[in-house]
């Protein structure tokens, strides 16, 4: 579905310049745009390589096991059942580690496997269980204590103080997670 709609939106655009005669300008737009998107790219994976490298040493180093033990009263009663070194938890542990760093990028794949993890000790493997559901909540509301890869960003085009949105986005990870882990609570009782 999603393709339809990047399909539907270029040729809007093109038929768009072509009758606005600004296909000279559709054209450099193009351009310059596929030379900007290379080089976000770029600094975005030189970004993710350094915390990907630093996020396995610290798993190495048995900082994800003393961050697992620091969120035991928290991880116990949002994933009940599970035991304290179990790989499910250390996996959901590594992608939270991620999501506070802000470094969403590698966070994904953490969240991937700690999904898989979960899975495997679920009741009903092909069916979302209360675990599943209370880890994809805190996944997508990626609470940031540092905002990594949105503070390179705003380096990377400009800004004079990149991680003066810290406020803003500890307000808003603490809002989205606070609604998001309550919704499920209510959509779990209700059920």
């Amino acid at each position: 579905m999603l393709n339809y709609i990047w399909a539907a939106l270029m040729l809007l655009s093109i038929l768009c310049a072509a009758l606005t005669g600004r296909m000279e300008a559709l054209s450099g737009a193009i351009l310059s745009g596929a030379a900007d998107a290379v080089t976000l790219a770029v600094s975005m994976a030189g970004m993710l390589c350094l915390w990907t490298g630093l996020l396995h040493i610290a798993e190495e180093g048995g900082v994800t096991a003393a961050l697992s033990r620091a969120l035991s009263p928290v991880t116990r009663r949002l994933f009940p059942g599970l035991p304290p070194q179990s790989p499910a938890l250390r996996a959901v542990c590594s992608n939270l580690t991620a999501n506070v760093l802000g470094l969403g990028n590698a966070a994904t794949p953490l969240g991937i496997a700690a999904m898989r993890e979960l899975q495997k000790v679920s009741a009903t493997p092909y069916e979302a269980d209360r675990r599943m559901v209370f880890f994809v909540v805190l996944n997508t509301a990626s609470v940031q204590l540092l905002p990594t890869m949105t503070g390179a960003l705003r380096a990377q085009w400009g800004s004079r103080s990149p991680f003066d949105i810290v406020p803003a986005v500890w307000l808003a990870s603490a809002g989205s997670l606070a609604v998001g882990l309550f919704t499920a609570w209510l959509l779990e009782r209700r059920r």
